[in-house]
């Protein structure tokens, strides 16, 4: 559990208090991908003396009232008999095991209670409870009273939940779970990868990720041997528009027109860098005070390096601009940049904002090309890698063969003109 030390020991600490006797309750939260269910696989192997239950919570079964509570206790309905009369018939309805008016939520509850405390008489229990954001309202209600009155039983409950999701758990003890610090997220991210990875790309992934492992786990994944050593490819742009999370691409056409266009500006240029970002914008003629309502609606941070607020972002955000304007944002950026410090970059742009055969970027791309290869063979890498990785459009054609081809800019995302 790299960079986990902290979490790990409160959940030591907690197995160590069951199995003196006493409960536990603990409410796991953080966002998505943050390593909750690790923590949870983590504390399940800590009990090879307890006995232990898990269930998750899916999306499709939020309607059906019970139905996580139901798959939580099934394996312990062997001590069922040993519930009183009103508990056993107001368990049996809710399970759908027999016919009644709806039952008595209360009994419904202690009914739980009883379950759980007549199965730990034989051992600890530990009950987990993942993505319980997803279970259906009653078997979440049900067992946070089941929390709330758990005593001297040897009973753990462990709740995973995302931030500002499963409200009915507020008030019970919570471990909060945040992203890797810098140092953790980079050794994870460099154990993933098998090759060299280019600081500037690792920093990058590892400060718009913001140290959260699943995305950090996923990102490289997305990514050519090419784009990892300092290739320009866009780090998020491999998913398409149909895999991206609805609710970002909602906020970014919620804004302003001149501030989208520089979130395409931020997204289009793979290294995040602030001054070839101000350049652009100044070349396409838009104050950079555009861009304050996307600061104020947290989707991007203007420091020395732009950071959009989740890879994510970045990808709703040129995945769903027009062809047109992607050209305009990334002539912007050729022309910002400096074609002497910087070739290989400006010649990728300038092939991006080509919107047909254009000889001078052929031109520029195949010595780019040579000056990749050159590099590979020195250090093992290249910031736009050897010949075969300069698609420029979506499938073939590329560098090798007839230069006009390699300039017919039909690139649709910038990961297509590697």
């Amino acid at each position: 559990m790299r960079g986990r030390a902290a979490e790990c020991e409160a959940l030591r600490s907690l197995i160590a208090t069951v199995q003196s006797g006493s409960h536990q309750v603990l409410v796991v939260r953080g966002e998505a991908g943050v390593g909750k269910t690790a923590l949870l696989d983590y504390v399940s192997e800590l009990t090879s003396d307890f006995r232990c239950v898990r269930v998750a919570g899916v999306e499709s079964d939020m309607e059906l009232a019970f139905a996580g509570l139901q798959q939580l206790c099934a394996p312990l309905m062997e001590r069922f008999d040993e519930l009183p009369q009103p508990q056993r018939e107001a368990l049996n309805v809710a399970f759908g095991r027999g016919v009644g008016p709806t039952p008595d939520r209360f009994l419904v509850g202690l009914a739980v209670l009883s379950l759980m405390a007549a199965a730990a008489n034989d051992q600890p229990l530990l009950c987990i409870i993942d993505d319980a954001q997803w279970l259906d309202q009653v078997s979440v209600q049900t067992l946070a009273f089941v929390a709330r009155r758990l005593l001297a039983e040897p009973v753990a409950l462990v709740f995973a939940a995302r931030d500002g999701n499963a409200p009915t758990l507020t008030g019970l003890p919570e471990l909060t779970i945040s992203g890797l610090s810098d140092s953790d997220a980079r050794e994870l991210l460099n154990s993933v990868i098998p090759g060299r990875i280019d600081e500037r790309v690792r920093d990058r992934i590892v400060a718009e990720t913001r140290g959260i492992p699943l995305a950090l786990l996923e990102v490289p994944r997305n990514l050519s041997a090419a784009e990892l050593a300092g290739g320009f490819g866009n780090l998020a742009a491999s998913r398409s528009a149909g895999q991206l999370e609805e609710s970002f691409v909602r906020r970014i056409r919620s804004l302003p027109a001149d501030t989208q266009r520089l979130l395409l500006v931020a997204a289009a240029e793979p290294v995040g860098d602030a001054a070839l970002f101000l350049r652009a914008a100044a070349n396409l003629g838009i104050p950079v005070d555009a861009l304050a309502p996307a600061e104020a609606a947290g989707v991007i941070e203007f420091g020395p390096r732009m950071r959009f607020q989740h890879p994510l972002v970045r990808s709703a955000t040129y995945s769903n601009a027009d062809l047109a304007d992607r050209r305009v944002i990334h002539r912007a950026l050729a022309d910002a940049t400096d074609p002497g410090l910087d070739p290989d970059r400006r010649a990728w742009h300038a092939a991006n904002a080509a919107a047909g055969p254009n000889e001078a970027v052929a031109a520029e791309l195949e010595t780019s090309a040579a000056r990749a290869q050159s590099r590979r063979h020195r250090r093992g890498g290249g910031i736009l890698g050897a010949r075969s990785n300069f698609d420029i459009g979506p499938g073939p054609p590329r560098l090798q063969g007839d230069r006009r081809r390699t300039s017919q800019g039909r690139c649709s995302s910038p990961r297509s003109c590697i």
